[in-house]
């Protein structure tokens, strides 16, 4: 039991094997070191999301397992693809995209981790798949981190951590690509970028798409809506109150940790309902983001079913 809290894991971590994915991405890493924060954390959420399933109402979809881009072509298509799947129409701004990701089997955590090499990690479990963002990030870099993600989910990487030095380059650029797109659609950009006013079209754009200046400058180039010398100018650029006032913008803060997929919420919450976990129990389950005195209360149980137990 010391063993267990000093490692802050359950026991049963001792005697139950890990999730498949995570197994692999051991086996993976057997020569590069030691296991980061977000590598325990992603397995301790594969264990409980897997715990959930097994005893709960918690039903993910399969990843749709799309083939992975070989070309810019296809990439475009992957990701026009892809939002579809989470919902959104023709150009429409992902907007609420963790709000989304259960469409597409995949529940979304957003914690704040101390590692800010960290962007993200995303597993895929024996159905459905998590992803975890690193929350210390501002709302942009969350935001693209999750589309990041869930690129590796759609393209059914089974485990994939991802940090500034990651060892499959031409791998990860090809689903940087993909997030960007799936953000920030060309149909989109041609028709609202028009080139005359670069600050106030990046101000206005990056505002609606809820994405950051460098996002949307690496965009403007890859679709050809922009040079090197005008993506300079979008990327310096700094969205000031007076723009927000003038051009009527909203504000928003996707992804601010912690943030736990409702779905996965209400699934812990009906398991404390039906006493088939313990209050306790549960906060551990929700990352102590709630108390126990704030719990539901317990469902009564009928009088037959009291007899049902001692007899």
């Amino acid at each position: 039991m010391s063993l267990a809290e000093s490692l802050s894991v359950r026991v049963e971590w001792f005697f139950k094997d890990a999730p498949q994915a995570v197994i692999s991405r051991r086996r993976d890493r057997s020569g590069s070191g030691t296991f980061s924060e977000i590598d325990w954390l992603t397995e301790r959420l594969a264990r409980e999301i897997e715990f959930v399933q097994r005893v709960g109402d918690l039903e993910l979809a399969d990843s749709p397992r799309i083939s992975f881009p070989q070309s810019n072509e296809t990439i475009e298509r992957a990701a026009a693809r892809t939002r579809q799947l989470l919902g959104y129409r023709g150009a429409e701004p992902a907007q609420e995209l963790s709000a989304r990701t259960w469409r597409i089997g995949l529940l979304t955590f957003s914690v704040a981790l101390d590692d800010r090499l960290t962007d993200g990690a995303s597993v895929m479990l024996s159905r459905g798949g998590m992803a975890v963002v690193n929350g210390s990030h501002p709302s942009g870099r969350r935001r693209l981190t999750l589309a990041h993600e869930i690129g590796h989910y759609v393209f059914a990487d089974e485990y994939s951590v991802d940090s500034a030095d990651s060892s499959r380059a031409s791998r990860e650029t090809v689903i940087d690509r993909f997030a960007r797109a799936l953000l920030l659609p060309a149909s989109a950009l041609r028709q609202e970028w028009s080139g005359s006013t670069i600050r106030t079209d990046a101000v206005r754009i990056a505002s609606e798409y809820r994405v950051d200046m460098s996002t949307l400058a690496r965009r403007l180039i890859e679709i050809d809506l922009a040079d090197e010398g005008e993506a300079s100018l979008v990327r310096a650029t700094r969205t000031q109150r007076a723009d927000i006032e003038d051009l009527g913008l909203i504000v928003a803060d996707e992804l601010q940790p912690p943030e736990l997929p409702s779905k996965y919420n209400d699934a812990v919450l009906e398991l404390v309902r039906r006493e088939q976990i313990s209050t306790a129990r549960c906060v551990e389950l929700l990352l102590d983001t709630v108390d126990e005195d704030e719990l539901p209360e317990l469902q009564p149980r009928p009088a037959e079913a009291i007899w049902s137990v001692v007899s």
